[in-house]
């Protein structure tokens, strides 16, 4: 027989503060220990589940003394569906840390003097604010430990809902969710109810099989919802009789479409989904910019806040009309439109081709006749032959990915020397190296973090740098 594995157990842990991914963090012996379960201010015993070379990773077990910011979460669902980790976190508490987490990242990753940082600008919502969410069909419930505990035998095991963390193929099954403004729930839940009395299948993503797969649920500012709905695999009796039964109880969805997908992973952006009823896209409106949502459309997902993203970078531009903008990672246009009115001109670059080509119609949907989009990566389109073709850029706004640019682009920024960049990012981490990239070249004049995800340790941070002369 092996060895059981001594269980470490840290006591009086005084949690300090919060880490990456929204892990609280504290000390015990000089070791830093990453918390789950905590949250500032908390004096707490740890069981430890992972050590690492420096570091514990550990789960709470006892409390000794509660924070002064912690409140009582709002939802049901709080530490089960791994949501909302910072539901139990008051909101100021929460602006507060992701402050710290952009100064930490700006100031000791990218080296920059974060004295003059803006102070975090809250969201209005913090209940209700998203406008998109996945969730999934399972048969096999994420079981609770009350349950469990009961010894009763479980046989409801069909989900609609969240992954359930470090559980791949379980569900937890959703009552209601605070993420998403009405008609989500009523809609999940009315789909769900439906499904079940009708004997329709939840898929076994372990077995590969089943007829439910996943359920998407799109809402605008502007009063619209699209349902999107993916099959494993066409059952058209059974197709028909769900989306029927949606278009028939919910008028007031814009857009009804299904996807087949008998893939082995859960992405539909390679697929045709086909519309079943309404109108093939949403129309959504930030400040006095609409655009065309399609059911691959990437978009900011807090829109009220997204306006107030985009009212920064406006300001961080400078813009007076005559000067030509390069807006790299452009997405659908949504930033590009939104300073169009601004400037002379504006030439957007994107990876996926399916979003220029969303793009050129919001552009077309808002009388726009100074956009001008490429489709590519843009660390192969913005070369020199490419400046000479349309012009050197007065200003440079760019919004990449969690991993930041690639070297080649950041490369290519100091070559191209623009007077200004406006750097927009959901990394604080890979912006802060990139900018001490630039630093050879920039200096950063302004910076504003944004809160566009209460509840979550992520963050948005725009940055203002200027050609150093």
């Amino acid at each position: 027989m092996g060895r059981k594995r001594k269980i470490k157990i840290l006591e009086n842990v005084v949690v300090t503060g919060v880490a990456d991914k929204g892990k609280a963090v504290g000390r015990h012996d000089g070791q830093v220990v990453f918390i789950e379960g905590a949250v500032p201010g908390d004096v707490v015993d740890i069981r430890v589940f992972k050590k690492r070379k420096g570091h514990f990773l550990g789960r709470v077990i006892a409390f000794h003394e509660y924070s002064k910011e912690r409140i009582e979460p709002v939802c049901e669902h709080f530490g089960v569906c791994g949501g909302c980790k910072w539901q139990h976190l008051n909101y100021d508490s929460q602006l507060f840390h992701k402050q710290k987490t952009v100064e930490n990242a700006l100031g000791r990753i990218g080296g920059i003097d974060v004295s003059g940082i803006r102070t975090i600008m809250g969201s209005d919502e913090t209940e209700f604010y998203r406008n998109k969410l996945e969730f999934s069909f399972s048969n096999k419930r994420w079981v609770t430990e009350e349950e469990i505990a009961s010894g009763e035998v479980i046989t409801d095991r069909d989900a609609l809902g969240f992954h359930r963390p470090g559980a791949f193929d379980k569900i937890v099954d959703v009552n209601k969710c605070h993420l998403q403004p009405d008609p989500s729930n009523a809609i999940r839940n009315a789909v769900r109810a439906f499904s079940l009395e009708n004997g329709l299948t939840f898929f076994d993503i372990r077995e590969q099989k089943g007829l439910l797969r996943q359920l998407f649920v799109r809402v605008t500012s502007t009063g619209e919802t699209m349902v999107i709905v993916s099959f494993f695999y066409d059952d058209q009796e059974a197709r028909k009789g769900l989306l029927d039964f949606l278009a028939n109880n919910f008028p007031e969805i814009t857009s009804i479409m299904y996807v087949i997908n008998g893939k082995k992973n859960d992405t539909i952006f390679d697929l045709e989904l086909k519309l079943w009823s309404g109108n093939p896209y949403l129309i959504e409106q930030l400040g006095h910019v609409k655009f065309k949502i399609g059911p691959k459309s990437f978009f900011q997902t807090n829109s009220r806040q997204a306006k107030k993203l985009y009212d920064v970078v406006v300001e961080f531009a400078r813009l007076t009309g005559n000067e030509l903008v390069y807006d790299l990672y452009t997405g659908l246009g949504s930033i590009a439109c939104y300073v169009a009115s601004n400037c002379k001109q504006v030439i957007g670059i994107e990876e996926i081709e399916a979003a220029i080509v969303d793009a050129d119609k919001n552009a077309k949907l808002n009388s726009l006749d100074n956009t001008l989009f490429y489709a590519g990566d843009v660390r192969h389109i913005l070369t020199g032959e490419f400046v000479v073709e349309n012009g050197k850029p007065d200003l440079v706004i760019t919004d990449p990915p969690r991993a930041g640019m690639h070297g080649d682009v950041v490369a290519a920024l100091l070559e191209l020397k623009a007077p200004r960049i406006v750097y927009v990012s959901c990394n604080p981490a890979t912006q802060a190296r990139d900018l001490n990239l630039l630093s050879e070249a920039y200096e950063v004049t302004d910076i504003q973090p944004v809160d566009m995800f209460p509840h979550t340790h992520h963050i948005e941070n725009v940055v203002a740098l200027q050609l150093i002369q």
